[in-house]
Parts: structure tokens; sequence; C-alpha cells
């Protein structure tokens, strides 16, 4: 994770301050680190019974460890407990919590506070080890001078009110005149994990990036997404799959938030192919996203999933911009623009005709619709859309106290 800033102890401390402490509270997890505290030449009494509890108490009396992971098994409020734990640790203590809890909002929750990663039980010795060796990495490439910088990346979700309507042809094109035209670094991140066509449509080979990010969240980090990632140029990466039809993958909601914070880090601009099911399953998509943009077609079916699309974001993300945008409009279709817009009680924010000579010069050249297709109408429009979303990200959050307190940042 990317929540840590430095293994740096202050030149004006007075004790000495110990590498690593673990304070755990079952024998399969002692076992799964012993072998990293040999390989590393730390001393294995570091590895003490009591979870978080203990760890409060001792860190008391005690200076912090530069590496230190407290289990929060027999905590009753975790959140309440690691905030505990802040009050005594000192700054660049690297925190990695482990839990049997798998909660997202818990996730994101403990993130906040500034602790490098949440571990879901059982934890083996392969994932502590490369979750010590993503913070080992981060540490050494990390100023130590300056304060942590919360990531400035704009997350737009791009859902389709029904299957058809062209979302992920407005996704592909807004994310390549995004890098292009408007030079933003901008990730494509295609959430249709057996039948993605993002990576087709610039005729490149999708590889396994997502499937391996969503099966090993620990090993997520910049080098993971600049290796994982498919480049269709130096501004523009591409992040799907096409997983066998046999093979079942249902994103794990901590692996998923996990992904979109490390895109959000590494890219200026993420837009994410978001199917509509997985809308409704992981809504802190639609929290935690600057914008969320919904492709619809002027049908009867669509004009009543738009009105339920709708609802949702504004349940479950009521500060968001929601844009309402209407693909595919011709002359003769289901149902008018006025009474579509009547039935959603809203007002289209874009409208993209229908060009079918120009999406079928696309899907032959294997080329995005905006390269294929310059001058046309929708490129017109989609280009105006780009140019939106290209602007900056507006008021940046501020970090909070814990965080800062395990940061080690400076006021």
């Amino acid at each position: 994770m990317s929540a840590t800033a430095s293994l740096s102890v202050d030149a004006g401390q007075d004790v000495a301050r110990e590498a690593f402490s673990a304070f755990v509270t079952d024998e399969d997890t002692r076992h799964a680190l012993a072998p990293i505290v040999e390989e590393r030449g730390w001393s294995s009494n570091r590895i003490q019974g009591g979870g978080i509890a203990n760890a409060v108490r001792s860190l008391a009396l005690a200076p912090s460890p530069q590496y230190l992971v407290v289990d929060l098994s027999d905590s009753e409020n975790p959140r309440a407990d690691i905030s505990a734990l802040a009050e005594v640790c000192e700054p660049g203590t690297i925190v990695v919590a482990i839990g049997v809890i798998n909660d997202v909002s818990l996730y994101r929750d403990l993130l906040a506070t500034g602790i490098h990663d949440y571990l879901i039980k059982p934890v083996t010795t392969e994932v502590l080890m490369d979750c010590l060796a993503v913070a080992d990495n981060m540490a050494n490439t990390m100023p130590t001078d300056e304060p942590v910088k919360a990531a400035g990346g704009r997350v737009i979700p791009i859902i389709g009110a029904r299957g058809g309507v062209g979302a992920s042809t407005v996704a592909i094109s807004m994310s390549w005149l995004s890098a292009h035209e408007f030079g933003r670094k901008t990730a494509l991140l295609d959430l249709d994990i057996h039948y993605g066509t993002s990576t087709l449509a610039f005729d490149l080979e999708p590889g396994r990036g997502l499937c391996d990010a969503l099966e090993n969240p620990s090993r997520v980090d910049g080098l993971f997404i600049e290796r994982a990632m498919v480049k269709e140029s130096p501004n523009l990466s591409i992040l799907g799959s096409e997983a066998a039809l046999s093979e079942v993958m249902t994103p794990d909601p901590a692996a998923l938030a996990h992904l979109v914070q490390e895109l959000r880090g590494n890219f200026a601009s993420v837009l994410i192919d978001l199917p509509r099911h997985l809308a409704a399953e992981h809504t802190f998509l639609l929290t935690d996203a600057q914008e969320i943009d919904i492709v619809t077609d002027l049908s009867l079916p669509s004009m009543r999933d738009v009105i339920r699309l709708l609802a949702l974001c504004k349940d479950v993300a009521p500060a968001v911009t929601v844009k309402l945008i209407c693909n595919k409009q011709t002359d003769n279709d289901e149902v008018s623009k006025a009474d579509f817009e009547k039935a959603v009680e809203r007002s289209f924010d874009w409208i993209i005709p229908l060009d079918r000579k120009s999406l079928v010069l696309a899907a032959k050249s294997g080329k995005p619709l905006p390269l294929a297709a310059k001058t046309s109408k929708p490129t017109g429009t989609l280009r105006r859309m780009a140019k939106e979303i290209s602007g900056e990200s507006g008021v940046k959050k501020k970090q909070s106290v814990l965080s800062r307190l395990f940061q080690g940042s400076k006021e």
C-alpha cells in the first residue's frame, strides 16, 4: 500500500529503535512470520502474543519499531484500537494489521489512519513477505523530508444502463482522447473480467494483469501496475482481462478498492468501464469517484434502468456529480428524447448521435473511434466530453491526524 512515508528515525532519539515487532494471537500467524524474521536477521523474540491490546500496552513504555505487525482478531472495535495504537506509535512506523473481518469499509478506514496494509487471515509467509517488500520499496523511493501527498487522480466510472448501449465505446474513446489530445496520464480499467473489449478495441492482448491484481492484492503497487498494465502509448495504459468462462472471478471488495487506490495514485485520470451489476455490488466505486457517467440509448428498458441507476447514485454517492449520456441517438428511437428526460426527471448532459459507418470503421481497423473517424459527429461530442473530464480534480482532501502520526509528516 502507499500509506507509509519513511523508515527514518529522528536523529535526536535517545533510545535505539528495534527493527521489528509483532503482536499476534495465533500460532499459524507466528509460524508464517518466522521465516521472514530469520531471513531478515530479526530476533524471533520480537514475535509476541496478545494482539493489538498488548501492542498498545508495550509501545506506551518503549520506542516503537520500524516495522510493526499487529493482530486485530480479538479486537471488538478495530478502528478505536488502531487509533489508540497511533497515540503510542512514533512517526515513521510501518504498521501492518491483520484480522478476520473482510469488510471494505473497515479496510478503507484503517488505511486512512496511515497504516501500511490490512491483511485477512489466514496469512501466509509469501503474502507477508510481499507486503513488507512493497513497504521496503516505498521507503527507499519516497522522500523523507516531505509529507505524503494524497493521490489526486480523477476516478470516473462509466456505466451502461443496459448491455449494448455503448458504454465501453465511450470509455475507450474518452480514455484515448484524454491521453492523446489532452496529454493526461490516463488509465482505463475494464472490469468486465470475462467479456471486456477494451484491449480488443486497440488491437492489443489483455494479459492477466487484472486477474493477478484481484487475486494478489498485496503485490499491487506502482511497480506491479507498471508491469501488469498494457501500454497503448506513454500516456495511456489499460488493465483488463479475458478470463476463461469456466473461471469463477468474483472481485474481492478490499482487493478492488486497493487496486483503484493505486491506479489513482499513479494516473491523472482513471476511467472505469464498470458493468452495472458491479456498480450495485461494489458501491464504494461510486462513492469514491469524482464523476459518474451513465450511458444509455433511447429505449424503454434503458429508461427504466436509468431511473434505478440514478436512484442508486443518489443513495450511495449523493455528493458525486452524475452525468447522463445519450448514445446512438437516431431519428427513429423507441422513446423520444423529451419523453425520456421527463421520465427520468433530468436532462441529458451529452447526446452522441449514431454513426454506424464510423463504428464499423473503428471495429475493422482495431482503433478507437476518435482515431479511426477523427472528424465524425460522435468524435466531436466525445472530444468535448474528454476535455471536460480533463480538468483539475478540485479541492484536495486534508490528511488525517492519525495519518500524519503514523507517517511522520511535518506540520
